[in-house]
């Protein structure tokens, strides 16, 4: 069928076309890469040079601001990947044009990562620095929440300790077995064969078996130390007239046992299984931390814990806000769900001279508590006393705007970053990877409602 009967534009990829000889043309004016370029300039990176200033030897390295600007820009496009982003310098002009027309292997980007990945978070205070500046944070309402993200780890290569009690008790009789019928088949290929004959199957298999029982019992020393760590808190507590913390007593606090549903993984031993209520499933996990400002959702403090519930969480951010900002604002309107009500962490607050506004309960789906009105009694608990302020006008109001200010930010952050699973082990270094991402949160709010940054 001849299909020339009507004009097209021109479709000739044999044509021979040269590229604008400045990298600053190859991509619109305005686009994210450059401005990562112009904030990368403003940022210090001292910390950084400093250890390649010092040697003399091996291949140059790359461009340390190079490689940072190539690390921020591809949190914020969402591919964390090293190898990824080794193919996007070939494939992607954006990283092309970062990369300065160069293709670092995902090796090097792999170790840049690794070596300075603690400076690199440390730079989400500069950030937000800037976000400060550019008037995208005005310090009115701050909205705390937490969010479940994978880890690196299988939650099937968790074992419980009762279940690592069982399975050392059976590993040991296995290894006594095994060593019994070495010596059996040594001292039988010895009168067959002639002394120093070795048979090598059953060592490699007892190998096996010994290297599994040790680290079993490595991780029931964990449990064990950490179970002791509580008695004593627990003791300490009971001692200095304080509340104990919950669960039963210990009645000899240095030889106290962990239940049997204590866990640990053999992968990543500082994930914790925890419920993910997206899914309503149990994964391997870390519950991350976000305190977001009303203004344009720009993250003001960021922090990943092990611990599944959020009770334990206020303090730890207020700590968090004050090392971002400076100080804890004062009289700043600070919203959280149910998960972080408890008459401790509102005398908190309140001594932080914040105005809380923390959700006592969970309410059914569509259900509104009556509003009230007047001067609230005089002998009410503390519990019915922030439930009375939740249902004033002003309570109401301040809470509505909590799911608009950070539940959207980790929306944000999972679904159109596509942010699932940590790439790293351990809590620091994932402590370390959330501030990545939530740094980068900001960088995008911050080219998106304007900053001094322009090309």
């Amino acid at each position: 069928m001849n299909h020339m009967s009507k004009p097209y534009k021109s479709c000739n990829r044999n044509q021979m076309l040269l590229l604008p000889p400045s990298l600053y043309q190859w991509l619109p004016k305005g686009h994210l890469a450059y401005f990562i370029i112009d904030i990368v300039e403003q940022l210090d990176l001292s910390a950084i040079y400093e250890p390649y200033e010092k040697q003399n030897r091996g291949q140059p390295p790359y461009e340390p601001s190079m490689m940072t600007a190539l690390l921020l820009y591809a949190y914020c496009v969402g591919v964390p990947s090293s190898r990824k982003i080794e193919q996007k310098t070939h494939e992607d002009v954006a990283f092309r044009v970062l990369a300065a027309n160069r293709n670092p292997d995902h090796d090097s980007i792999c170790a840049f990562r690794k070596r300075h990945l603690k400076t690199l978070a440390g730079l989400f205070v500069h950030v937000l620095r800037l976000c400060q500046e550019a008037g995208l944070v005005r310090l009115g309402h701050i909205a705390l929440d937490g969010t479940k993200v994978k880890a690196n780890a299988s939650k099937h290569k968790a074992m419980s300790y009762g279940r690592m009690k069982k399975t050392r008790e059976e590993l040991e009789r296995e290894i006594e077995d095994l060593l019994s019928r070495a010596e059996a088949a040594d001292a039988e290929e010895d009168a067959c064969y002639g002394k120093g004959k070795k048979g090598w199957d059953l060592p490699e298999e007892l190998k096996r078996r010994e290297t599994r029982l040790e680290r079993i019992k490595e991780a029931m020393g964990v449990l064990e130390a950490e179970a002791r760590e509580k008695a004593k808190k627990r003791d300490k507590e009971k001692d200095d007239g304080g509340d104990p913390p919950d669960g039963p007593p210990a009645e000899d606090s240095l030889h106290t046992q962990p239940s049997d549903k204590a866990q640990r993984n053999f992968t990543d031993p500082d994930s914790r299984i925890m419920k993910v209520s997206s899914t309503k499933s149990f994964e391997q996990s870390y519950n991350c931390q976000a305190a977001v400002d009303e203004e344009a959702q720009v993250i003001v403090g960021a922090l990943v814990t092990q611990q599944a519930n959020d009770v334990n969480q206020v303090e730890p951010m207020l700590d968090e806000l004050e090392a971002n900002l400076g100080r804890v604002p004062f009289q700043v309107k600070m919203t959280m769900d149910a998960g972080y009500f408890s008459d401790d962490n509102i005398m908190l607050l309140e001594d932080a001279e914040v105005d809380p506004f923390v959700a006592t309960g969970r309410l059914k789906h569509g259900e509104t508590p009556p509003s009230v009105r007047g001067r609230p009694p005089q002998d009410m608990t503390t519990k019915e006393r922030m439930s009375r302020k939740l249902r004033t006008k002003r309570g109401q109001a301040a809470y509505a705007r909590r799911k608009a200010t950070v539940e959207p930010v980790f929306g944000q952050i999972k679904h159109v970053r596509g942010f699932k699973q940590f790439l790293l082990r351990g809590l620091e270094n994932v402590g370390f990877e959330w501030l990545l991402w939530c740094l980068t949160h900001n960088l995008l709010k911050l080219h998106r409602y304007g900053s001094p940054c322009t090309i």
